[in-house]
């Protein structure tokens, strides 16, 4: 691949070789003012919306530090180095789980793409997402 990610739809699914991580995540929002006080926690992602901080975090780390959390997801990572502007492999990936009826939050890293779906039908998830991939090649 690119320096800078494929971008070839067929060639991304075919290469995505998609891994269950092991640990639990929840999504929870802190406000604005709290900022400064998580700044230090090992969260997964943030991302600054209009109503407070969204961070992505382990289940024990927000249950530690007494956050309110939404539904508990395992984090399926798309090995498969994505161009950040690449076409359709969002759409392929959250289409293919809609089918089976598994929600699905997807966030686009630098490199890779990551997609998060409860903990209960993680293992469903991968299979069909490994059903995908073999489709493709």
């Amino acid at each position: 691949m690119k320096a800078n990610g494929g971008r070839d739809l067929r060639q991304l699914l075919a290469a995505m070789e998609p891994r269950l991580l092991p640990d639990e995540f929840v999504f929870c929002s802190v406000a604005h003012e709290q900022e400064e006080a998580v700044a230090d926690l090992p969260v997964l992602a943030t991302f600054r919306e209009e109503e407070g901080l969204s961070l992505v975090l382990e289940r024990s780390l927000a249950e530690s530090h007494g956050f309110r959390y939404g539904p508990v997801m395992r984090c399926i990572s798309l090995t498969v180095h994505s161009a950040l502007d690449s076409v359709g492999l969002t759409a392929a990936i959250t289409d293919c789980l809609a089918r089976q009826g598994i929600s699905a939050n997807v966030v686009a890293a630098y490199f890779h793409d990551h997609v998060f779906v409860p903990a209960a039908r993680a293992e469903e998830a991968l299979m069909a997402l490994r059903e995908l991939q073999n489709r493709r090649k």
